[in-house]
């Protein structure tokens, strides 16, 4: 009996330190899993200049602003709010925020171990080859499932989703600002083609009075036929420009309906265009703080961040995965005794790599690391586009603010020649060609000016968007960043 008893304990520790060497083999991996594969993403140098060209006075910050609002026009504004409410491009980036979101937590669950319901039962008397008795196996319980995250595959792959969530986030910001300088811009076009209509229906009334005094004329036989045709042909000139900018009209209010997220409908306007006034004051800050304030850049930025973890994901591909599964249930040979007598467990470890697959996996992390080149050239290139369209927008608010002054020089000048020329006329002293040539001169200078106003105030709208639309603060990126819990 004492031999029996000393066996017993011998075999009990025998038990006790596989047992402990198991779960110390289990700490050491876990230990190791510590590791992870591919390059830490470094946010890539990029060479900023140290003021804009067409920047006559650098401001140290650009404040966060509504900056349509500056514009002064409350049916604008009312405008805006809608589009930002009912949009559907604005719904579609929101939705792929939320896709963004969920795919994170998707990935992060490979992280973590899996646990199921498995069961089975079976009987027969075949087990590879046949059997004079019966067997049965019948067993029920949880499994656990845990593939070891031992080259930090799983974590470059949570990596990569934080990264795609925050370029959606800044995507989302993009599409806001996208939209905003959308609607401001087609609200001025509205605006320079109701002036054009408006200009074009004063010119065809104008005409039309002159068209009748030369006919009367030429009814008593004082001037020429030529006259009453050209006359004519300058009524229908202003007749014919009626439908065309009418057409614009209703065209804009079109795409600012869709804009807005409604069906093609009249747009009500606030000020006429003569009296919209530009901003005072332009927020501009210094080149070097237009990488954090446009989102596209930063959106970018994070592509390119997500797309880097990628590689460390393709690398961790090409080394064995290491799992564990567990099982604890109920199992037996003979269905009446599974709950009596059926209690079961189980432990175990796998290794599953590949050895030679023709260089495929080696193929897969250059793949990935020509993305991550594709992705950085894309980044440069978004911060060299951000740049032009700053300066582009400066030199335009520059110059067509002198254009504008000289055709509007142009336009007196052309209405004090006409009033002129038709003096000179109706006293028999010129020509109606002189009467023509003025008539025409003032009708396009009216056009002309009409339409580079509206370029001007929209040189003001490109500007906000290209500076990126004053939307960002300090709150506003710790509040996405503080989601996900990434430090920027």
């Amino acid at each position: 009996m004492v031999k029996v008893n000393m066996v017993k304990v011998n075999m009990t520790n025998v038990n006790m330190m596989k047992k402990i060497h198991f779960a110390s083999a289990i700490l050491v991996l876990l230990f190791l899993s510590g590791c992870a594969m591919g390059p830490n993403f470094k946010p890539p140098m990029v060479e900023t200049p140290k003021n804009y060209r067409f920047e006559e006075v650098p401001v140290e910050t650009m404040i966060n602003l509504k900056w349509w609002e500056l514009f002064d026009d409350p049916v604008l504004y009312t405008l805006v709010s809608q589009a930002l409410s009912n949009n559907k491009d604005l719904k579609v980036a929101a939705a792929r925020v939320e896709q963004a979101r969920a795919y994170l937590g998707f990935t992060r669950a490979d992280q973590y171990p899996g646990f199921y319901i498995q069961g089975g039962a079976g009987t027969g008397n075949f087990s590879g080859g046949r059997s004079d008795t019966r067997n049965g196996n019948y067993y029920v319980g949880p499994a656990l499932s845990w593939e070891l995250d031992f080259w930090g595959k799983f974590r470059r792959g949570t990596e990569s989703a934080k990264a795609r969530l925050m370029a959606s986030e800044y995507g989302l910001r993009t599409v806001q600002i996208g939209l905003i300088s959308a609607v401001v811009g087609s609200y001025y076009r509205l605006l320079d083609y109701h002036q054009r209509v408006k200009i074009s229906k004063d010119t065809l009334k104008s005409r039309n009075e002159s068209l009748h005094i030369i006919q009367r004329r030429f009814d008593r036989g004082i001037i020429p036929e030529l006259d009453v045709n050209q006359a004519q042909i300058q009524k229908e000139i202003a007749a014919a420009a009626i439908p065309q900018y009418e057409r614009a009209v209703a065209q804009t209010e079109n795409g600012i309906s869709i804009l807005l997220g409604k069906l093609p409908e009249p747009i009500k306007t606030g000020k006429k265009l003569n009296l919209e006034t530009a901003p005072p004051k332009v927020p501009m800050g210094l080149p070097s703080t237009l990488l954090e304030r446009r989102p596209d850049i930063v959106q970018a930025r994070f592509l390119l961040e997500s797309q880097t973890a990628n590689i460390g994901v393709a690398e961790a591909m090409r080394f064995p995965a290491i799992s564990l599964t567990g099982f604890l249930g109920l199992a037996t040979s003979e269905l009446a005794s599974i709950t009596s007598s059926g209690g079961a467990w189980s432990v175990g470890g796998g290794l599953f790599g590949p050895i030679f697959e023709f260089y495929k996996n080696v193929r897969r992390v250059e793949i990935e690391e020509s993305k991550t080149q594709e992705t950085l050239y894309f980044y440069e290139n978004t911060v060299l586009t951000a740049f032009k369209e700053v300066e582009d927008s400066l030199v335009e608010i520059d110059t067509y603010k002198e254009q504008m002054a000289a055709v509007k020089r142009k336009e007196k000048a052309a209405q004090n020649a006409y009033r002129l020329a038709k003096l000179r006329y109706d006293k028999g002293v010129s020509t109606y060609l002189e009467v023509l040539e003025t008539e025409r001169a003032l009708f396009s200078a009216q056009l002309e000016l009409s339409e580079l106003k509206q370029q001007y105030l929209n040189g003001y709208v490109k500007l906000y968007k290209a500076l990126g639309g004053g939307w960002t603060t300090k709150e506003d990126r710790k509040a996405i960043a503080g989601f996900i819990g990434y430090k920027p």
